[in-house]
């Protein structure tokens, strides 16, 4: 076995994949972006031109919230032609870049403990001019480019030992105790499941996996009292409506009851575009960010958001097999970290909006409102797409081979 663990091809396939790898890398730039999976970006754009309408339905009437659709279809703009970029660059240079990306968000959240703005409750944002970034959200690609690269370098042939593993949850951890301190329970949780995912795919032994889950369910009760009121606030919320207990409609379960009303009312085929009652009179808050799945599911119906869902089914299981057929393990765990990172935000999501998982605060990639947000979706994308594109080389310690 070789030290990637790549075993599948004979020599005579194994020139024949370097000659098309090799005769990529001479390719001049039109030709490079030629050979891009099309039929993948293309729903990414679909995905993106769906999300700009609904933002238009739900912040329309609001004057001022009525051009978020075309703020968001304006930075799409740009990071589509950031993914298009990124997707060109051969994996030698991410994994060069990996560890320094990884050193510099770091800086980024401890900034964040210094000199942070403080919203909702929160300190999670740097000031840059006009501009407020949101270094969390930086984290969870830097995470996986890290997690790529410690396993690119530690895995061999008998590297199955728990031990080599150590350095990967070190690696998660430095990260999600930062942004846990501001407090973000749920982007905390979204880069553990996602760093979790490439531990498990670089080969933790399931039994390994179970005793950390155990541990963990064993942790919920410190880590219950150890979130701010209003996250505490949250979970019981959660807990009440779990129970089938009566909540207060215009306390704290306002936002998740008028969500489910919002759901319910749009029936099987919905209310058509622009006439839902919830979201054209703004009763379910937050509905441009963290809940347009309700104006969706309002105005489209359970058809329509089947749809959705089933768009993101796609382009997410075309990742994960893109990313299998990588011969390194840096291309083959970075491209599978990114696809799991967007993952998540769709898990996380539809999950507090439908009423299965506490309210964390997670946008619905390509859909919701955020520039943050969705510069991270693109990037992940974009190292997907690199991945995809240069799935035929083979890394050495050194670089290419």
């Amino acid at each position: 076995m070789s030290r990637d663990g790549y075993t599948g091809f004979s020599r005579g396939e194994a020139r024949t994949r370097t000659a098309t790898s090799l005769s990529f890398e001479t390719m001049g730039p039109l030709r490079k972006l030629a050979k891009l999976p099309w039929g993948f970006i293309l729903l990414i754009v679909a995905m993106a031109l769906t999300g700009a309408a609904m933002l238009y339905s739900s912040a329309h009437t609001n004057p001022g919230e009525s051009d978020l659709w075309f703020l968001q279809l304006s930075r799409f703009g740009l990071t589509f032609v950031m993914m298009l970029v990124m997707a060109l660059f051969p994996l030698s240079l991410w994994r060069t870049l990996a560890l320094p990306a990884y050193a510099f968000t770091v800086l980024l959240l401890v900034l964040v403990e210094v000199v942070g703005v403080t919203g909702g409750g929160a300190q999670r944002w740097l000031q840059v001019g006009p501009v407020a970034v949101q270094p969390s959200e930086f984290a969870k690609l830097a995470v996986t480019l890290a997690l790529a690269w410690y396993y690119d370098r530690v895995i061999t042939p008998r590297s199955g030992r728990f031990v080599i593993h150590l350095g990967a949850l070190v690696i998660i951890l430095i990260p999600a105790v930062l942004i846990f301190k501001q407090p973000d329970f749920g982007t905390t949780l979204a880069l553990i499941a996602s760093g979790g995912v490439v531990i498990f795919l670089a080969g933790m032994s399931m039994r390994v996996i179970l005793g950390g889950v155990v541990a963990g369910i064993a942790a919920i009760p410190a880590i219950y009292f150890s979130l701010a009121a209003y996250q505490r606030e949250r979970v019981d919320t959660f807990l009440s409506q779990l129970s089938g207990d009566a909540t207060n409609a215009l306390g704290e379960s306002y936002q998740i009851e008028q969500a489910k009303i919002a759901i319910g009312s749009g029936g099987w085929n919905g209310k058509g575009y622009l006439a839902g009652i919830q979201s054209q009179q703004d009763y379910v808050p937050e509905q441009h960010t963290d809940f347009i799945l309700t104006v969706i599911a309002e105005e489209f119906g359970f058809l329509g958001t089947t749809a959705l869902l089933l768009g993101f089914a796609v382009i997410l299981g075309w990742a994960f097999y893109s990313a299998s057929q990588s011969r390194s393990w840096f291309g083959r765990l970075a491209g599978a970290g990114a696809t799991a990172t967007v993952a998540f935000y769709i898990v996380f999501n539809v999950g507090m909006v439908i009423g299965l998982l506490p309210v964390v605060g997670m946008p619905l990639p390509l859909i919701s409102y955020g520039g943050t947000a969705l510069l991270t979706t693109m990037a992940c994308f974009g190292l997907i797409l690199s991945a995809h594109m240069h799935r035929d080389d083979k890394l050495s310690s050194t670089g290419l081979i």
